[in-house]
């Protein structure tokens, strides 16, 4: 029997992939794969094939962190999301310079961070790992996986000397990146804090040409950056700016719901849409990505007539009711609800967008209370005081939102949803008073 030890890290048992696609398993059978695929294959190739569930019961951790950092091999399956064998992997890199190699199938699409670090893929269409599978995956990963193990560790590379040596010379990157990053987040709060509409889209122009091209922390950037161009610029100026960052970032779910939102807002509703339900296909739901799509489903409702206006709006509260009940701290999917429910017009609706008002008035304020720069904050606010029939809170909101400020895309969004609002407000009285209060706000956009 061969000395050199190869330690499997995977999940057990099986797992459900979560996905939909054409050619992807909709479960795997992660037992079935590594007695089929992996453990012949390290077999075959002379290592002593071990499994981290291969003893009687479940390792401690001191025994897993032995075996990650003295085994031969460490060969990891990252096909699904999974924080044990991240975590894993993590020690490996940073207990040996080579020997560690990450497989998966070759639909799979692991984490943003592990996205950039080389892997082998092998071919899995069959969740069950039937013989001729199994013997495609072999197949596949035999002649490249010596010259995978051959990597060398990502720690490693960005710390030369490590471990032996920490001179200071090896810091000064890594300090010149923390200085530029703390200059980034102080140009961004100041943006923030600036009223004025051209000096906020000078400001930002200069911060996107000052730090979008910015290797070293463009990662940590990215997505405040398309923030900032959402808030200040130009929808074509989020589109333009996503198709100069590379590949991997283009494919990071956040930035591809900034795409879906900024091709909606250009006239793409419907693409958006469909492209939105892939991403939750693929990666899952969030308050953020059911709010999202649910914006798309209510677009669409505005474009059309008929029956299929009305077959939109049902989509788009089923959209916002499910993001509303996976966070009901984010105000975001929960705040359409109300005048939606009013405009439906159903059983239980009424009574549905009263609770609902007052859960995103809460939501607001508890929000400004954490996060005081959230700038959707008092403008999603206003609009559930308009549900709310509060005149009173909405006269005082309208007065914050004129000194603190407002983009023209805040202004036009939420002058749309105070109108609908509006609309389907029963109490003459009330409507009448917020009429005044949408004039005021309105009234914002020529100070």
């Amino acid at each position: 029997m061969s000395n050199s030890v190869a330690f499997m890290v995977m999940p057990f048992g099986r797992k459900p992939t979560g996905r939909a696609d054409d050619g992807v398993p909709s479960v795997v059978d992660f037992d079935a794969l590594w007695e089929r695929v992996h453990e012949p294959l390290l077999t075959e190739l002379g290592y002593r094939a071990i499994r981290a569930d291969s003893d009687l019961g479940a390792l401690v951790i001191v025994q897993m962190i032995q075996r990650l950092a003295l085994a031969d091999v460490v060969m990891a399956d990252v096909s699904l999301p999974n924080s044990n064998v991240y975590y894993e992997v993590g020690v490996r890199h940073a207990a040996q310079r080579i020997g560690c190699v990450l497989v998966a199938a070759t639909w799979a699409e692991p984490v943003f961070d592990l996205e950039q670090i080389r892997r082998l893929g092998y071919p899995l269409a069959d969740g069950d790992c039937g013989e001729e599978t199994a013997a495609a995956a072999r197949d596949h990963m035999r002649t490249r996986l010596r010259e995978h193990l051959a990597g060398s560790s990502p720690v490693f590379e960005a710390l030369p000397g490590y471990p032996e040596s920490s001179d200071g010379a090896q810091l000064a990157p890594f300090t010149m990146a923390v200085d530029m990053l703390s200059d980034f987040q102080a140009d961004v709060r100041a943006i923030q804090l600036t009223s004025g509409r051209r000096q906020r889209q000078e400001k930002t122009r200069a911060l996107v040409s000052r730090f979008g091209a910015q290797p070293v922390i463009r990662e940590s950037v990215v997505l405040k950056l398309l923030r900032l161009i959402e808030d200040n610029l130009e929808w074509e100026d989020v589109l333009a700016y996503i198709d100069t960052l590379p590949d991997a970032l283009q494919r990071h779910p956040p930035v591809i719901e900034r795409r879906q939102l900024a091709l909606a807002r250009t006239g793409k509703a419907a693409e958006s849409a469909a492209a939105l339900e892939l991403l939750i296909e693929r990666v899952g739901p969030s308050s953020e990505r059911m709010g999202l799509l649910g914006g798309r489903y209510k677009d669409l409702m505005h474009e059309s007539a008929g029956e299929t206006s009305r077959d939109y709006l049902d989509q788009a509260i089923a959209a916002y009711e499910r993001g509303m009940a996976l966070d009901l701290n984010d105000y975001y999917p929960a705040s359409n609800l109300p005048r939606l429910y009013r405009l439906r017009g159903g059983r239980g609706d009424e009574e549905r967008a009263a609770e609902v008002a007052t859960i995103v008035l809460a939501a607001c304020k508890a929000g400004l209370e954490h996060r005081p720069w959230d700038e959707w904050a008092l403008p999603t606010r206003l609009g559930a005081a308009f549900d709310k029939g509060d005149v009173e809170l909405a006269r005082d909101l309208v007065s914050q939102i004129r000194r603190r400020g407002i983009t023209d895309k805040q202004l036009k969004t939420t002058i749309r949803d105070l109108e609908l609002s509006l609309s389907l407000q029963k109490r003459r009285r009330v409507r009448a008073g917020l009429r005044g209060v949408l004039e005021s706000f309105r009234a914002l956009g020529q100070e």
